[in-house]
This record gives C-alpha cells, sequence and structure tokens, in this order.
C-alpha cells in the first residue's frame, strides 16, 4: 500500500480494495473507515475550513466533530470517520458546502 503507514502483517486484515481521493487512486482495506485508509495513505488534510482555508482532517474519529466531512460517491458533508470503505469509493475535499442540500 502506498505510504507505508501501516502495521507490517503476513496475513491481510481484510480485502485490499481500491479508491480515490480528490482524483488519485489508493488502496485501503474493505469496510474500514474512510478516514483510516486515507491516514494510511498519508493524507492528513481531507478537506480546508469554509471560513478561514486551513486544512482538517481526523480530530476525534468518532463523528462527533465533523472535521473530516468530504464529498464521498457524490454526497456533500459525510463523516469519513463513521463511513466504511467499498471498492471504487469516490473521496474528494470540497471548498463550500451547500447548507440546502444537506
Amino acid at each position: 500500500m502506498s505510504g507505508g503507514y501501516r502495521f507490517p502483517s503476513d496475513e491481510p486484515l481484510a480485502r485490499q480494495v481500491r479508491f480515490t481521493f480528490n482524483e488519485r487512486e489508493l488502496v485501503g482495506l474493505e469496510g474500514e473507515p474512510i478516514a483510516a485508509a486515507l491516514l494510511a495513505n498519508g493524507v492528513r488534510t481531507i478537506r480546508h475550513d469554509d471560513s478561514t482555508g486551513e486544512p482538517r482532517g481526523v480530530y476525534c474519529g468518532i463523528g462527533h466533530c465533523f472535521e473530516c466531512r468530504a464529498q464521498v460517491d457524490g454526497v456533500n458533508g459525510v463523516r469519513t470517520c463513521l463511513t466504511p470503505l467499498r471498492e471504487g469509493t469516490r473521496v474528494a475535499s470540497v471548498a463550500q458546502w451547500d447548507v440546502a442540500k444537506k
């Protein structure tokens, strides 16, 4: 897996799947949280703050803070720490959130 941020293991924990983040193809483990797969691939910034432009990533990791939200398969505002990874998942950073569509 790219990035080398996983613990080495002789036995696979789960089936490897391909997904994209901002149109870059990555590999993760099926069923793991998208945020964990991004971190394992060295991605620390998932989005930028709507007001300040500062980078945001995983903060609480349990769905309370909304810092890790992204567009997942065309749906805006998805918390990546709570969403399981599947083959072909498309994840993208979104600069502005359309509140009416949430």
